[in-house]
């Protein structure tokens, strides 16, 4: 273990970590005044990991029996909701008490009243439907040591099915669009805030889905062009999309997968927008190599995901983005400075990628084309 984790000096570590292994150390740090702060809190931090899968099958459970917007109005009794959801009252007071005691509820005149968090989930786009799509992701975590192994299958990879390339049943491509759009909204939020688009005359978006990332686009820069590249299948659900938006005459949707096809050239401008954590390291080089041949001389890159920490290791990039990936069967959650490297490979200078808002939603790397 290094000393980043023990605050140690690094020749300390590792008796150091040997002396905390121990059991009767423990029992002995929990009781003595000068350690005792310490062994409880990583005690309860532990506990907190051990119990993490339970706090969210609590969540699946308040989604899934539309808890937040039963509660939204007011208080009701765990009675009341036992009678609409069909389970029994002392079960139902169960899992209303899990979910105060998660902050996500709150106790009120005998009864439970939508908390601050629980408000707070009902208003990020997509959150609701992301947590019930997660049984899939859930199932092949039943097993993690089966997943690190790499089955021939897994329930994430069906629900995916675009990353493999070829055609998508429409049926399939509806219903990952639409997550994909819901949760947009919030990567569109954070990108727009971290990278101007100030002298860009004409952006393009590539694996834009139904085009979420692009109407925010549009809205931030109200005279640039746009144009949308993705599969065949989402382009009626995009053409509606701007339509609504007012912005039809602003923006080309070309069908197209860029596994196959060069990108259409004309754009000064090209976004990558949770779209390389999808794919194999040769899918992305691939891609960038494309990119650097629709750009012009002084073109620019913009490249947002959520990304592993690397050398300083970070929970939403290394711990849900990587074994999410892991199940999809393609694609990982790399580092900043992995896809730096992967865009210098390309070609592509004046690389740069400020630390994120917020981790868990995106990181923006942004680049330029210069001959």
């Amino acid at each position: 273990m290094t000393s980043e984790a023990t605050n140690l000096p690094s020749w300390r570590g590792g008796w150091f970590n040997r002396l905390i292994a121990r059991p009767g150390f423990q029992s002995w740090a929990s009781r003595f005044p000068l350690t005792r702060g310490r062994a409880r809190a990583d005690g309860a931090t532990l506990f907190d990991v051990v119990q993490g899968f339970v706090q969210s099958q609590v969540l699946m459970a308040l989604v899934e029996l539309d808890m937040f917007r039963r509660l939204r109005a007011g208080p009701q009794s765990a009675e009341a909701l036992g009678r609409a959801c069909d389970i029994a009252p002392d079960r139902m007071q169960v899992l209303l008490q899990a979910g105060a005691a998660l902050g996500l509820l709150r106790r009120k005149r005998g009864g439970y009243a939508l908390a601050r968090k629980g408000a707070a989930l009902m208003g990020v786009p997509g959150l609701e439907a992301m947590i019930r799509h997660h049984k899939a992701f859930y199932e092949d975590l039943r097993d993690p040591v089966a997943l690190l192994r790499g089955p021939e299958e897994t329930q994430l990879s069906q629900f995916w099915p675009y990353v493999f390339g070829g055609d998508v049943p429409p049926a399939e491509a509806a219903t990952y669009s639409d997550l994909m759009a819901q949760s947009q909204r919030l990567v569109a939020e954070d990108t727009l805030r971290a990278v101007s688009l100030k002298g860009v005359q004409h952006l393009l978006d590539v694996g834009g889905g139904t085009g979420a990332f692009l109407e925010a686009a549009g809205r931030a820069a109200p005279s640039m062009k746009m144009t949308l590249f993705d599969l065949p299948p989402v382009v009626p659900d995009a053409r509606a999309r701007f339509v609504a938006a007012g912005m039809a005459e602003r923006v080309t949707i070309t069908p197209g997968s860029f596994r196959e096809q060069a990108l259409p050239v004309g754009a000064d401008a090209v976004s990558l927008i949770r779209v390389l954590y999808d794919h194999s390291d040769e899918t992305v080089r691939a891609l960038l190599a494309r990119v650097f041949e629709a750009l012009p001389d002084g073109g620019r890159l913009i490249i947002s995901e959520p990304m592993g920490g690397g050398a300083r290791p970070e929970r939403a990039g290394d711990v849900y983005f990587a074994f999410y990936t892991m199940a999809m069967q393609t694609g990982r959650a790399r580092s900043a400075a992995e896809i730096e490297a992967l865009v210098q490979e390309a070609g592509f200078k004046q690389i740069r990628s400020r630390a994120p808002a917020r981790a868990y939603v995106t990181r923006v790397l942004t680049a330029v084309r210069q001959n």
